[in-house]
């Protein structure tokens, strides 16, 4: 039997095989696939390998295909333009591929994640790189922000938006103590006093009397550390947010992207249970992307929003550092109040900070406010 040696050198003198430098390179090395994404990319080569008809001749005769010399090339390429799909793909929220489309002629289990629920893959890894804050139990959060909402006369008609004004609150982190809500040109307004308290229902909101719970803080009426305490499973978590929600409204989508926003907004979430939120909004149906929007002091940047009862809310992020900039209501068409795309509400958060106390407002090192968040 003939036998053809792997290298001139005698093996086990200690020395490596010589490399010709004039001899051709090693080729690059192809990133490894899954074994379900090899089938189906080979599958599909050999598919369009077999659809493609060799052209014929003047004579009627068919030409030679050359272009089968160009299979291993496509196969290559189609291996390697699969592996970066497949990393793009790990990075899309769960639940992404129940509203996949399927590509032309593709395999219908490749999913195209919507746009909304790829800018929310991209908020919710900006949210888990955030700096923790550091909050004890017996601390408040302190949230500045800048809010406008629009107002209609009695006898109905157009509304008209207020002018922003700076509104400041401190939250109870454990929810033991009264927290305090302070707006420009008002009276203060004590949360959460022994019997009957004023509940906020969303950032700029009005509060209102509210008799809490007995059972204690939940996904309608929370603390601090109650969001700190949520679980980081997106799905887990919207359906306790749905269940936590469930006497609020008929719409039960609406209520999570709601209760979700008023989570991250006005109150305080760490970075794993923030990326959780961001990627539980992505599971509700029928969220969107806005390309321009501006919030409260005219930041621009890009949303993700939700219409339901004739109004479009909007969570408004920095194009660059994807962080949540505020929120935005608009009228989703036109009637009484206004044409469609009247603003009707607008916010933009400023500042989070720990404080021991209420009324106590934070400051650096240097005594300066802290830099807008």
């Amino acid at each position: 039997m003939t036998t053809t040696p792997r290298s001139r050198r005698s093996p086990g003198d200690g020395a490596e095989e010589a490399v010709d430098p004039s001899g051709p390179l090693p080729p690059p090395p192809v990133p490894g696939l899954r074994p379900d994404r090899s089938r189906l990319l080979r599958e599909r080569v050999l598919r369009e390998a077999g659809a493609a008809e060799p052209p014929r001749t003047a004579a009627g005769t068919r030409m030679p295909h050359r272009t089968r010399f160009l299979v291993p090339a496509l196969a290559c390429a189609l291996v390697i333009g699969g592996a970066v799909a497949a990393d793009l793909a790990d990075t899309a929220p769960p639940g992404a591929g129940t509203a996949a489309r399927t590509p032309a002629g593709g395999p219908a289990s490749v999913p195209d994640a919507p746009a909304a629920a790829r800018l929310l893959g991209r908020v919710a890894l900006a949210a888990a790189d955030q700096e923790r804050l550091a909050l004890r139990p017996d601390q408040f959060v302190y949230v500045e922000s800048k809010a406008a909402h629009a107002a209609g006369s009695a006898a109905g008609g157009p509304v008209t938006l207020a002018p922003v004004r700076t509104r400041q609150v401190w939250l109870s982190a454990d929810g033991s103590r009264p927290g305090l809500l302070r707006r420009a040109g008002e009276r203060d307004t004590v949360l959460r006093n022994e019997g009957p308290v004023q509940l906020l229902e969303g950032p700029g909101a009005t509060p209102r009397p509210f008799t809490p719970r007995p059972a204690g803080p939940s996904a309608a009426d929370p603390t601090p550390l109650y969001v700190a305490s949520l679980p980081t499973d997106p799905v887990a978590l919207l359906r306790l947010i749905r269940d936590e929600t469930g006497g609020q409204g008929q719409d039960p989508d609406q209520r999570a992207f709601t209760a979700i926003g008023e989570l991250l907004a006005e109150n305080w979430a760490p970075p794993r249970v923030g990326a959780a939120l961001y990627r539980a909004a992505a599971l509700i149906p029928g969220v969107t992307v806005v390309d321009e929007a501006t919030d409260a002091v005219g930041r621009e940047g890009v949303a993700v929003a939700r219409t339901a009862h004739g109004r479009q809310t909007q969570w408004i992020f920095d194009r660059t550092t994807h962080a949540f900039l505020g929120e935005r209501s608009v009228l989703a068409g036109p009637g009484a109040e206004g044409p469609a795309g009247t603003v009707v509400g607008t916010s933009a958060i400023l500042t989070k900070a720990a404080v021991d106390r209420p009324g106590e407002i934070p400051r650096t090192p240097d005594g300066t406010p802290p830099s807008p968040r």
